[in-house]
């Protein structure tokens, strides 16, 4: 039997646990969130605690971290405020203009001038997208979970998308060669999602025929 090392979470200090889960879930998607304050000035910055867990309705999800002093970052108080956000898929052409977006900026700097980034209108909510980001999704503010003193949940549902011209068939699949997104891992590191394959789905009768799909 293979030996293990054994974790209890409560024993651990919030800055283990998060080692731990970083290291362990991966890779994950990264959200490049891009809102608006009251006065319409934009913000951009990158969540890798981020996922979509429902398609009807069109539901995504945004862990998005306190200040080290308790205070909500600019990205939530900015979707508290207008109630929308959008999030942009990171492809591997724009990892540096994201990684300029995570620098803590003074409240005055604009971060997406720094990386050089041309936003372009929302559709159906207030918040712009990136430009050259090669899929943007405009999320309307569904509602804030509260789970602790470090970090608060945003649920946001999906309104409208953009993707990039040739990035999306007739059929709504997506190219992932195309879209050549990134995924965090732990630590400083980032994943290509060049390296992939294909598994179909069993039913119940082929995996009792012993007939299984190998990985292409």
């Amino acid at each position: 039997m293979t030996e293990t090392r054994e974790f209890d979470f409560a024993t651990l200090t919030p800055r283990e646990r998060y080692k731990l889960l970083i290291g362990t879930v991966v890779p994950r998607p990264i959200a490049w969130v891009v809102t608006v304050d009251a006065a319409g000035r934009p913000n951009a910055a990158p969540y890798s605690f981020f996922n979509c867990l429902s398609a009807d309705p069109a539901i995504v999800a945004l862990g998005i971290e306190f200040r080290a002093g308790g205070a909500p970052k600019d990205t939530g108080r900015n979707i508290r405020e207008t109630g929308c956000f959008t999030v942009n898929i990171v492809s591997d052409a724009l990892v540096e203009a994201m990684n300029v977006c995570a620098v803590p900026f003074a409240p005055e700097v604009d971060e997406l001038e720094r990386a050089g980034l041309e936003l372009l209108p929302g559709t159906a909510v207030a918040s712009p997208r990136i430009a050259r980001s090669p899929a943007a999704l405009e999320c309307r503010l569904h509602s804030f979970l509260e789970i602790g003193a470090s970090r608060e949940i945003v649920l946001g549902e999906v309104v409208h998308a953009h993707l990039h011209a040739g990035l999306v068939n007739d059929s709504l699949h997506v190219d992932p060669v195309a879209l050549d997104a990134v995924g965090r891992m732990g630590g400083h590191g980032y994943a290509r999602t060049r390296d992939r394959f294909d598994l179909p789905t069993m039913d119940a009768a082929r995996f009792d025929s012993g007939d299984w799909p190998r990985r292409s």
